[in-house]
């Protein structure tokens, strides 16, 4: 299965930066559980990749409007703010 995804980089408030990658998926359970698997599974085959990722997120539809899950600051920042496209695609 092939899933889109954006691996980006931003100034963190401490002045860092931090590097994340959004992917454009949901489990098809939905539950947290599953969520949080399918999420660590991604971001481990991102990393084998080479893409540095110091945190992560799905990102998915959910009644009409766009949900995130994973890393609370990095959901409560792409809250926030918008993505401006997949930067890649990762196979699953």
């Amino acid at each position: 299965m092939r899933v889109n995804m954006a691996h980006l980089r931003e100034r963190g408030r401490s002045g860092g930066w931090i590097n994340f990658a959004v992917f454009d998926a949901r489990s098809s359970s939905g539950t947290h559980e599953d969520n949080s698997r399918l999420l660590a599974k991604l971001t481990a085959r991102a990393r084998a990749a080479n893409f540095r990722i110091d945190q992560s997120v799905l990102a998915y539809r959910s009644s009409g409007r766009i949900e995130f899950f994973g890393s609370p600051p990095l959901v409560d920042y792409l809250s926030n703010t918008s993505i401006t496209g997949w930067t890649h695609t990762i196979e699953v």
